[in-house]
């Protein structure tokens, strides 16, 4: 234990600092697409989240929309347990076999109008999975996408403008 602590206060702090301008373009930018949101839903987006066989990779990144630096709370959206209180179905992975029944009753169980984003290269063409005997495919072949987001992962600065899209092109 004296060793690591020794090494804690010879070598300091290794993180890299936070960019200095990113809570003023934060402040800057919640309120519009706060009331963005506001102009087109007249309510907060509530988000469902689907992992239809991804990697796990997509949902980290996901859940990094969440934490203090990108606040989804904070800009009119939530995520959801039911699809029946969604707006938005936020879908990752290519559809396994075994999900693609599941998926489609989400999507079913969702009032209308429904918007689906496709999150992830595995989502929008299957990515380093493939197609195979074990997969439907994409998203798209199971559900009408409206809005794919691309990478692998992709950023959470990208899954938000994806479904920012995907809420304008309901207007």
């Amino acid at each position: 234990m004296w060793k690591t602590l020794r090494q804690i206060v010879r070598v300091g702090r290794i993180s890299e600092p936070g960019s200095s301008d990113s809570a003023a373009v934060q402040a800057a930018i919640s309120p519009q697409i706060r009331a963005e949101l506001l102009r087109i839903l007249g309510r907060a987006l509530a988000v469902r989240v689907v992992d239809a066989g991804s990697c796990n990779g997509c949902e980290l990144e996901i859940n990094a929309l969440s934490n203090p630096y990108i606040n989804l709370e904070g800009l009119g959206m939530h995520f959801v347990a039911s699809p029946r209180h969604a707006d938005l179905l936020l879908v990752t992975g290519p559809v396994s076999r075994h999900m693609e029944l599941a998926l489609r009753r989400t999507f079913d169980a969702m009032p209308a109008p429904r918007l689906v984003v496709a999150a992830g290269d595995c989502a929008a063409n299957c990515g380093v999975f493939g197609a195979g005997y074990a997969s439907c495919g994409r998203v798209a072949d199971v559900l009408p996408v409206d809005v794919t987001v691309a990478g692998c992962p992709p950023a959470p600065a990208d899954l938000l403008a994806g479904i920012l899209q995907a809420v304008q092109r309901r207007v």
